[in-house]
């Protein structure tokens, strides 16, 4: 399999010697058009990859922020065809991009199905927070098909065993979550998020290099310089979801977005220097 534009983005930030920043956006938040222009912004500012996320109605892993992010786009009508479309346009600024979905829509879609067209479409790769890796042998055989990554999550209550499963089966990254709770900004980042990240390291092995991306709570660029420090991406969703939520309108909207972008980008740099 050649190499994906995620695993070509993180290879690259790691020669920089850097963390890697990975930003989050529903697709179709606030409409499916303007959530392009508010991507294209996320990446100017310093994003190298970018998660699209699929809007469901059901987001148990999802914060207030985002679940009032997802509810706008579901509103304003957005399908999984618009997904693509927004994933498309987001491999054309450069980043790379990934789809973040709940497991139910990609099955309704047709996990074959989806695969070949989000590949089509120009996405590295999807994350599936709600699947794990046992329950996961579909999802598995359509994206080594498509030569698409999988990135699974795991979190401070996982066993070292649930460690090395996840590790085994994720291709892109791993994703730790470095909190147990919904997305959302922080105070300050979890306390067990660095030792989240060791043990995952651990689970990967001599044999590994598979890089390990902290989300959960990042919200100011001194969180980005400390999690950057120790992981080999940071992901920052809900404070990109805020500021366009609190905007009076999509181009105040669009320019809070990539102020923020440029903070975190500052801080990813900060993190090893």
């Amino acid at each position: 399999m050649s190499q994906t534009t995620l695993q070509a983005a993180l290879a690259r930030t790691k020669a920089d010697g850097r963390a890697a920043l990975i930003g989050y956006l529903p697709a179709g938040f606030p409409d499916p058009d303007s959530s392009i222009k508010v991507i294209e912004a996320m990446v100017e500012g310093g994003c190298d990859v970018v998660e699209v996320g699929l809007p469901y109605s059901d987001p148990t892993m999802d914060g207030p922020t985002i679940q009032r992010a997802a509810d706008t786009a579901l509103a304003a009508g957005t399908t999984p065809p618009d997904v693509l479309r927004v994933v498309e346009a987001t491999a054309a600024t450069g980043a790379a991009a990934l789809v973040m979905t709940y497991w139910n829509p990609v099955e309704r879609y047709g996990p074959d199905r989806f695969c070949a067209d989000l590949a089509a479409a120009g996405g590295a790769g999807a994350i599936t927070p709600d699947l794990i890796p046992e329950e996961a042998d579909e999802w598995l055989a359509a994206t080594d098909a498509a030569g698409l990554d999988r990135v699974f999550l795991v979190a401070p209550s996982s066993s070292d065993e649930r460690l090395r499963l996840t590790a085994r089966a994720s291709r892109g990254f791993v994703y730790a979550a470095s909190l147990m709770g919904v997305t959302g900004t922080r105070a300050q980042v979890s306390g067990t998020a660095e030792k989240l990240v060791a043990r995952t390291r651990d689970a990967i092995g001599d044999g590994g290099g598979l890089p390990v991306c902290v989300g959960l709570g990042i919200s100011n660029r001194s969180q980005a310089a400390e999690v950057a420090a120790y992981a080999d991406g940071v992901i920052a969703g809900a404070g990109f979801c805020q500021r366009v939520l609190d905007a009076p309108d999509l181009e105040t909207g669009i320019s809070a977005v990539r102020s923020f972008a440029e903070e975190l980008a500052l801080g990813v740099r900060a993190g090893r220097s």
